[in-house]
């Protein structure tokens, strides 16, 4: 999954980043596309109320100066209305494109609602040329503000000679303007306004030539190089100068409706263009999205490819190392704890990876270490245990000799000190015994001495307590007359003698040792129970976890050599040894002998099963010569 996660983030990020890109270049071929729709809705509607505006303010500005009469004016002012109309009608389709041109739009709209106050104040003659011409100007000035809002295009040479273009239809307003002013006598106050109107019309015409490309400029040198424009301008300078020129109207309408038709055809070609220009820019973005989508599906696919095939290496190498550790070198370690040969097979992890072939060449390494380490561990251990038995085996025919020789003295000794000497002797050679069994129990042989005949169940416990140093300490308290089967009963001393003498360790010498047991459903119990300090809660579960299950000795743990033994030996013949809390503050360990190794009491001895001896008198009952 981190594999998996890591490849998303970059592919992710390009397929965002390809979606930017389809969407600004598509974008931009869809804006050009609305070039057309903003013409069609806002500035071919605007250029048509712009012309009917024009007119009435003509015919205005003729009514006023008394040579036009009152129905001309009001089929003007229909013309009109119809025009506003129609750009009403239409400039709402478009008018939310953006919130510049919906401001714009607004603010027509406001200026084309002063017309009515503007045609009451002429018809009820309250207002001279002058004013109702400017009052015209600003209506007509803000749909020229739109027609430059709504040129905006992304397409730089279409939209530097749509500005032109828009400019050279102002100095056509310019001029429509000149037209109304110049009619009849001019006042002091008309004439300073004709003069700057001439002048910006003449300095957009210069200027607006000399940025236009040849098919939008010809028609225009054309007509500024035409006998009536050369006419008018003459008429202009007659104008400035205080004159009052023959013709001026029919001369200035000609030039203005020529100058319109050419304004219009202008506009009209700048929208042809845009459409094939926007065509170009939607194949290309086409184009474009459609490779850059190639190139993501193939990178993603590439990149699925190569992090599921790591994937499924990473994994393989995962489960042949799990199965090293948890299966092959555990089997591997318990057959040589049994003495058999072991065979490694080699570790294996098909890649094409040379990092993931190399870390599964360093885990086969790894293995076969691992294994001639255990190899070698249990070479040791192996070597030790024979050991241990070798020492255990001569101190064991030793202290056999030693006993012998012991029995012969005490049979032939008369006085009571050397008697008592002679069997405190004894008593430490039966102690070195055990000592000497529990190494041949920690080098993994049996001890030698057993019983042919089951041997009476107290008698295992008092022999197990002539088998410690303090047992003048130790109370065997009387138990039932069952046997114990004489297989066993040479390991059960051994074990109870154990817990016995870690008992006597481990609590005050003055508190004794109590020995007790009894029949249970399973078997028979002993308890060895002493009134010493007592354990922890988490000692006793600790110990209790190394007795059920014994763990593999340790040279090092040596302070624990009895719990190792008596661990072993339980294991041996399924004996159960359980340590717990006693009432008195120490501890008390049960051992539970299991029921095969139980035999019932002799038919012919009850009684002596259940006889009491003291205590402190040493008994060598049980002997394994």
């Amino acid at each position: 999954m981190k594999i998996i996660g890591l490849l998303l983030v970059p592919l992710t990020s390009m397929v965002v980043l390809w979606g930017v890109i389809t969407a600004v270049t598509a974008g931009e071929g869809l804006e050009l596309r609305e070039y057309k729709t903003v013409w069609t809705n806002l500035r071919l509607p605007a250029y048509k109320l712009i012309s009917e505006i024009q007119r009435e303010r003509l015919i205005s500005a003729q009514l006023l100066r008394n040579v036009a009469d009152e129905s001309a004016v009001a089929a003007q002012r229909t013309k009109t209305d119809a025009a506003r109309d129609s750009f009403a009608q239409l400039s709402s389709k478009s008018k939310d494109r953006s919130e510049e041109i919906r401001t714009q739009v607004d603010a027509v709209y406001t200026q084309l609602d002063r017309l009515d106050s503007v045609r009451g104040e002429i018809d009820a003659g309250l207002s001279d040329r002058l004013h109702s011409v400017e009052a015209y100007n600003s209506v007509i000035d803000t749909l020229y503000s739109l027609h430059r809002k709504v040129a905006l295009i992304d397409d730089i040479p279409i939209y530097e000679q749509s500005r032109v273009v828009i400019d050279m239809g102002y100095a056509r307003e310019l001029l429509s303007r000149e037209q109304a002013l110049g009619l009849g006598t001019v006042s002091a106050a008309e004439r300073r306004l004709f003069t700057q109107l001439a002048g910006n019309r003449r300095f957009l015409i210069d200027q607006g030539l000399a940025e236009l490309d040849p098919a939008l400029r010809d028609p225009q040198v054309a007509l500024i190089s035409s006998p009536a424009y050369q006419r008018m301008r003459m008429m202009e300078d007659q104008i400035i100068a205080g004159g009052t020129p023959m013709g001026w109207l029919s001369t200035t309408e000609g030039l203005a409706k020529a100058f319109n038709e050419a304004q219009m055809r202008a506009s009209t070609l700048l929208n042809e263009r845009a459409e094939p220009v926007a065509d170009e820019v939607l194949s290309r973005a086409f184009l474009l999205a459609g490779t850059a989508l190639a190139l993501v599906i193939v990178s993603i696919a590439f990149s699925l490819r190569m992090g599921t095939r790591l994937s499924k290496e990473l994994g393989a190498l995962r489960l042949a190392a799990l199965e090293v550790s948890q299966e092959r070198l555990p089997h591997v370690v318990a057959k040589l704890r049994k003495g058999e040969k072991v065979e490694m097979p080699e570790l294996s992890v098909a890649s094409t990876t040379v990092e993931i072939d190399d870390v599964g060449k360093a885990f086969s390494t790894v293995q076969q270490t691992a294994v001639e380490a255990a190899v070698g561990q249990a070479q040791l251990s192996e070597g030790v245990g024979h050991v241990f038995r070798n020492l255990a085996r001569r101190s064991q025919t030793l202290l056999h000799r030693q006993r012998i020789q012991l029995a012969d003295m005490q049979h032939r000794a008369t006085d009571p000190e050397q008697l008592d000497d002679l069997f405190k002797l004894d008593h430490l050679t039966t102690r070195m015994r055990r000592h000497a069994e529990g190494l041949i129990i920690l080098s993994g042989a049996t001890p030698g001495r057993g019983w042919s005949r089951p041997v009476p169940l107290l008698d295992v416990a008092r022999g197990a307590a002539a088998e410690v140093e303090d047992y003048q300490r130790v109370v065997v308290e009387p138990m039932s007359g069952q046997r114990l089967a004489g297989a066993v009963v040479g390991d059960v001393i051994h074990l109870i003698a154990e817990l016995i003498e870690n008992a006597t360790v481990y609590s005050p010498a003055h508190t004794p040792v109590i020995v007790r047991g009894e029949g249970a459903a399973r078997g028979f119990a002993f308890e060895v129970e002493d009134r010493g300090f007592g354990m922890e809660p988490e000692e006793l579960a600790e110990y209790n976890e190394r007795l059920a299950s014994p763990p593999e000795f340790d040279l090092a743990d040596s302070d624990r050599l009895g719990l190792f033994v008596v661990s072993r030996l339980a294991a041996r013949h399924d004996i159960r040894v359980t340590l717990r809390g006693s009432p008195y503050g120490g501890t008390t360990a049960i051992v539970l002998i299991p029921e095969e190794h139980v035999a019932e009491p002799e038919p012919d001895a009850p009684a002596k099963a259940v006889q009491k001896e003291p205590a402190a008198r040493p008994m060598r009952v049980v002997r394994s010569d």
